[in-house]
């Protein structure tokens, strides 16, 4: 048999992109050939001499570990003759078959162990030593390396003096010119690690699992736990069923929680967790504790254009419609009735639990007026509402708001009418059409004028006649001499 020919249990190398060294120690099988560099080797210890422990490859064949990998941390040896151990094959340096058992990185390294280790896919170790133009300076061993700054870490945001002294793994991705320029990265095994993570939480975790975990940052928009491998996200909306201004002021760093999953994506890489989900929902049975016309006590939390957000109880917030803040006066917005932070007692005036809707009103709720429709032809009296370009409108009697168009008017063309005709101004008018069904009246001022007109004309035509009737069939000559004769009788 040739030298480097074994018949040995080991583990293949993997040609699976990203599979991380913990997989390579889970697959083993029988090989007869030439070990590669990379491989996995299972054998018994036969000797420990010097700064080398020899393993059994098979036949005649050995290979060295390095003495010092089998030191705990107080230096003792934990490896005897007989014992069995793991290891990966580097490669033959100096006749001697050298393998390795820190799958996380070897230190102990000349040139030539580096390009079986680039070979290989084996991690190394380094440390950093300084910040260069674009990157680090690696020392591995002996042997100085480059570390591009996009593959110091997982992320670009840390400063580049927090690494500095430091040991870590790299893997080797690049050895160029003999060893000249060799390009290391401790991103890739961090990725490789951070997927192998994410692998086995695929298989344990699924929506509506309920996890306990620890916050790991505070943010405006809500709070990142760690899973491990994973970060989940907590929004602000699914801490607490009650209205939360600050993550901070329910939630900090460090802090563990139980939380239920939502959410899962694991293509993204995002996973959503909610602690509201489980506590009870408080709008269950809602409609049985606001009755319509109910009152309540409450909390102005939101001013909006439209109205006022009044919290009620924890998780359950109703609007009071502007339409329903002016005890019957017209405003423009909820401020100048009421303020956030002020205490209320509102009037429920309905509740839509399927859509998680109260609506509320700062008064009782009224009965819509009772509306009576003028005749059409009827003369009425009105007072000014509001000014529009296309006309005016007018509140009558009978509760009834009715338009006056602008052709309707009776003004010259281009007048002004919000001047002429201020909000309060009284007005006569015709009632021209009604229709019930829309709620629409239309009235003119213009008929108005046109009756009055009609009816001066008629008094004048009538006086003039008055003006030309004879008195007892004499004209008026008649009458002076009838006159005259009156006089001399009284002489």
């Amino acid at each position: 048999m040739h030298n480097d020919q074994v018949e040995i249990n080991i583990v293949d190398k993997s040609s699976e992109e990203g599979e991380s060294f913990a997989d390579m120690l889970e697959k083993s099988m029988t090989y007869t050939g030439r070990l590669d560099p990379g491989q996995k080797v299972k054998a018994k210890v036969i000797s420990i001499s010097g700064d080398l422990v020899y393993i059994d490859l098979g036949g005649k064949s050995e290979g060295v570990i390095a003495l010092s990998e089998f030191n705990d941390e107080n230096g003792k040896l934990i490896v005897h003759e007989g014992d069995e151990v793991e290891a990966f094959f580097i490669g033959v340096q100096d006749g001697l078959r050298k393998l390795t058992t820190l799958v996380r990185g070897y230190s102990s390294v000349q040139l030539n162990d580096m390009q079986a280790a680039h070979a290989a896919g084996l991690p190394v170790n380094g440390e950093v030593k300084r910040e260069v133009k674009g990157g680090f300076e690696i020392a591995v061993g002996g042997v100085r390396c480059f570390c591009p700054l996009s593959q110091i870490d997982l992320s670009r945001g840390r400063e580049g003096g927090v690494y500095l002294g430091q040991t870590f793994p790299f893997k080797i991705i690049e050895f160029k010119e003999e060893g000249r320029n060799i390009v290391v990265s401790r991103r890739a095994l961090l990725e490789q690690e951070k997927q192998a993570k994410i692998d086995k939480l695929r298989g344990t975790l699924e929506v509506g699992m309920d996890i306990t975990v620890k916050v790991s940052s505070i943010q405006k928009f809500g709070a990142f736990v760690d899973l491990g491998g994973i970060d989940g996200l907590i929004p602000v909306s699914e801490i607490s069923w009650d209205r939360i201004d600050k993550t901070g002021d329910v939630l900090s760093a460090g802090q563990e929680v139980t939380a239920k999953i939502i959410s899962l994506d694991w293509d993204a890489r995002r996973l959503t967790l909610s602690i509201k989900a489980m506590q009870p929902d408080p709008w269950s049975g809602l409609a049985d504790r606001y009755t319509e016309g109910s009152k309540v006590k409450g909390t102005i939390v939101r001013l909006a254009p439209f109205g006022a957000f009044v919290n009620v109880e924890p998780g359950i917030d109703g609007l009071v419609h502007i339409s329903n803040l002016g005890a019957g006066r017209r405003i423009n917005h909820p401020k100048e009735v009421v303020n956030v932070g002020q205490a209320v007692e509102v009037y429920v005036l309905s509740v839509d639990k399927e859509n998680r809707k109260i609506s509320l009103s700062l008064q009782p709720k009224r009965e819509p007026e009772k509306v009576v429709y003028p005749a059409v032809g009827a003369l009425v009296l009105g007072v000014v509402e509001k000014v529009m370009p296309f006309g005016v409108f007018l509140k009558i009697e009978g509760n009834v708001t009715g338009l006056v168009p602008n052709s309707e008017m009776a003004t010259p063309a281009g007048s002004d009418h919000s001047r002429m005709f201020p909000s309060g101004t009284e007005m006569q008018v015709v009632v021209l059409e009604v229709d019930v069904d829309r709620g629409r009246v239309s009235l003119s001022r213009k008929e108005v004028l046109a009756k009055k007109e009609q009816d001066e004309f008629k008094q004048y035509k009538d006086s003039v006649k008055n003006e030309e009737k004879p008195s007892n069939g004499l004209g008026s000559l008649g009458e002076l001499l009838k006159a005259k004769m009156e006089e001399k009788k009284l002489l």
